[in-house]
Parts: structure tokens; sequence; C-alpha cells
């Protein structure tokens, strides 16, 4: 018969190789459901600590000139950006929603009350603690 010790600290080593095994998978998989659909200029959210990388930020269009306004164009896929990236993350800030699509808040007002007044979104709270979600079903 052999030592329990040594039977015991075996069967802890096989059951901590499957469970890791098991959690690298549901990693993977996670983020491969997070990534699904997502171009290369968006990067999803983690909900993490100042632990997490940096945020890619997107391609930046030819700059304008000062005062000159977005084309029709500009602020209809900016704002089909937001609308899909508050889908995917709902619950954010405008700050937070800047620091992962690369905007600015001033960049986000105009598309931001566009959505709110289409009911594509809805917010919950006041000034800077206003967080914005898709409008419910």
């Amino acid at each position: 018969m052999q030592d329990p010790r040594a039977e015991i600290q075996r069967v802890l080593e096989h059951a901590t190789r499957e469970i890791v095994e098991i959690v690298q998978r549901l990693v993977i998989e996670t983020v491969q459901a997070r990534l699904g659909g997502l171009t290369d200029d968006l990067v999803p959210v983690s909900r993490g600590g100042a632990d997490r990388p940096p945020a890619r930020k997107a391609p930046v269009a030819a700059p304008r000139a000062r005062g000159a306004k977005r084309t029709q164009a500009e602020l209809d896929a900016l704002t089909g950006r937001i609308a899909a990236f508050i889908t995917r993350n709902p619950g954010l800030r405008v700050e937070q929603i800047n620091r992962e699509l690369g905007t600015s808040t001033k960049d986000l007002a105009l598309p931001i009350k566009k959505l709110l007044a289409d009911k594509v979104i809805r917010s919950k709270g006041a000034k800077r603690a206003t967080a914005y979600f898709p409008a419910k079903g």
C-alpha cells in the first residue's frame, strides 16, 4: 500500500491540472465570445482596475479645419459605433466610453443626444455619474 500522503498529493495534483485546463478553456471561450463581432478599432471593456492594458484607440479620421463640422457620414458612423459599444458594454460612463473608443466627450455629446432621442439607448444618473444602457426592448 502506498503512503497516504503521497496518494493525496497525487490526487490533488491531478485535480489541479484538470481545474487549470477547464479554467483555460473557459477564459478562451469568454474572450472569443467578447471579441466576436468586434471590429479592429474596438476593444471590449474590462471592468477591472488599473492592471488592465490600455485600450487601442480607433483610427483617427483626417483632421478637420478648426471649427469645421463633421459630415453626416462621420456622425452616422460614430453614432453606430457608440450604439454597438453600449449594447456590448452597458452601464459605462462617458469617460469610460471615451477611453475605450479613443474619443473625447466633445466628440460623443451629439451622437449620444441623438441615440437618447431615438430611444436606442437610455441613461441613468446625472452629470458625471450618468451611465448609458441599451434601451429596453
